[in-house]
């Protein structure tokens, strides 16, 4: 496993991290076969975990800080979100300076952490980063209870605004082969030292049409999302079945390494249920992509 420095933060990361989310994080996923994957991600140099206080109905945050407990996390860095929270079968937003300080002492408990490495916002509206924020984010850290700060999203015009707040030290955009759109905004977010997290760098898996290989109940929940929420990825990532017949590397691994040709990439997040993907993916770290290939893609 390769290492890069996230920004500024001082902070180095694995260049692949593990996603604790979606159907790693859901009750119905086995907790053993979860805290496997963990297992053998921490094994094969992963350093970065990310997971979310919203995700997987609110119980993949407390899961990974279960899996972690007796661990010694010093040398890893796990990042959380705060502002979306799950109620029932819903997610809620609150991005009020009482509610994110209060999500965050929250997701200190169910990590079992003293200080938590990165917290982002998740997805906040233009409106939603106020003043009474960004004070309220800069008390956590002078408190020591955050050591950065990041916002995710895939509004473009967010993480633009983000840029230029120098609260945050960190952003995680959606990059990968159908979204090269990201790339000056990537550039711009080094430039003034932001830590760059590549998320969905795998498309989903819709370069594979993953969304038509159902093989257990997981995959239809998947698939299900995919086709409700990403119609348009799905068709577009078929123009990149290529990808899958490389031979001398995988899909996902062609997939990864194209992200991670980018050099303002701190780490591409992953997330699988299954220990092959998880194989499969961290053997990705230090790959390249021939010339010609990376041109076919940029050209596709």
């Amino acid at each position: 496993m390769l290492y890069r420095p996230l920004g500024r933060t001082g902070l180095s990361v694995s260049e692949i991290g593990f996603g604790a989310a979606s159907w790693w994080g859901k009750r119905q996923f086995n907790e053993i076969r979860a805290a496997r994957l963990v297992d053998a991600a921490i094994a094969g140099g992963v350093t970065f975990f990310d997971t979310g206080s919203s995700y997987s109905g609110g119980n993949a945050e407390p899961r990974l800080g279960r899996v972690l407990k007796g661990r010694d996390a010093s040398g890893l860095v796990v990042a959380t979100k705060a502002g979306t929270f799950a109620e029932g079968r819903a997610i809620r937003r609150d991005f009020s300076p009482a509610a994110v300080i209060a999500s965050a002492k929250r997701s200190l408990r169910n990590l079992g952490l003293e200080v938590l490495p990165l917290l982002q916002l998740h997805g906040p509206a233009m409106g939603e980063l106020t003043d009474e924020l960004l004070g309220a984010l800069q008390g956590l850290k002078a408190k020591g209870l955050v050591r950065a700060l990041g916002v995710t999203s895939f509004d473009p015009a967010i993480i633009d605004r983000v840029i230029d707040l120098p609260d945050f030290d960190v952003v995680m955009v959606d990059y990968n082969v159908l979204r090269p759109e990201r790339e000056p905004l990537i550039v711009r977010a080094a430039a003034a030292g932001k830590g760059v997290l590549a998320g969905m760098p795998l498309a989903m898996g819709h370069t594979g049409l993953q969304v038509a290989r159902i093989r257990a109940p997981r995959d239809l929940w998947y698939a299900a999302r995919g086709l409700m929420r990403h119609r348009p990825e799905v068709a577009e990532g078929a123009r990149f079945a290529f990808l899958h017949r490389l031979g001398a590397m995988t899909g996902s691994q062609a997939a990864l390494a194209y992200v991670l040709a980018n050099p303002h990439v701190a780490c591409a997040v992953v997330g699988t249920t299954r220990m092959a993907h998880l194989t499969e993916d961290l053997a990705a770290s230090g790959m390249s992509l021939p010339d010609e290939l990376m041109a076919r893609i940029r050209a596709t």
